[in-house]
């Protein structure tokens, strides 16, 4: 199956050579281009990709609004949106999480990462590196914000808030379930309940979830 992806970055360079190196990819293909948040949004509602890999700062409307703008639209609900950021320490970041990202990229990351990147996604799956999502989480969202989208945490079961916790941690299926004891197959169901739960697009919103609810706590491990 060919991932469809749309790319938005104000820099026509940086455009371009993603486009290269996406269109290099056997299982992916460029189905448009934006310069702005405003065309990204406009492209998005015409070309339908499976992924937009989305700049946070365009003129006219940011990445982040952009990003919004796409996952409440019910039209585009199967878009993923991966942002890209110049350094991971940027704090907006957590905003365009908070928007409905499902993840985050460096831009100066490796030509092959940012393919691998692209698949997890498209997959469902969130971009979610351990250290660098950490430390934003740690220092940005020390205090709740944004209310929890479906129910509250106090709706998941002891085993559920675990599971969430260890989500919040980074760790995948697989590493769940050796923490836990359990077969990947039931952590696999125990997120998907837990997304359902609380009304969460995917896992990266579980993260966001976890510490604005407290359910994970800045500076623990």
């Amino acid at each position: 199956m060919t991932i469809r992806v749309l790319l938005a970055d104000d820099q026509t360079l940086v455009r371009a050579a993603f486009a290269m190196l996406v269109e290099s990819a056997r299982d992916m293909e460029v189905v448009g281009e934006a310069g702005s948040g405003r065309e990204a949004v406009g492209a998005a509602r015409k070309v339908r990709p499976d992924l937009v890999v989305m700049d946070i700062r365009m003129p006219d409307l940011d990445g982040i609004e952009a990003t919004r703008l796409i996952a409440a639209d019910e039209a585009l609900a199967g878009v993923r949106v991966l942002v890209l950021t110049t350094y991971d320490t940027d704090e907006n970041i957590v905003e365009a999480l908070r928007a409905g990202a499902s993840g985050f990229l460096v831009k100066d990351t490796r030509p092959a990462d940012l393919l691998d990147a692209i698949r997890t996604v498209a997959a469902g799956e969130a971009l979610l590196s351990p250290g660098p999502t950490a430390r934003l989480i740690e220092r940005f969202l020390r205090s709740p914000s944004v209310p929890v989208a479906g129910g509250g945490p106090e709706c998941l079961s002891d085993r559920e808030r675990e599971v969430l916790a260890l989500v919040a941690r980074g760790l995948n299926n697989t590493e769940i379930a050796e923490t836990l004891g359990l077969s990947p197959l039931t952590a696999k169901t125990h997120v998907s309940r837990i997304m359902g739960k609380l009304g969460a697009r995917d896992r990266a919103q579980l993260v966001i979830v976890a510490y604005e609810s407290g359910t994970v706590t800045p500076g623990t491990r």
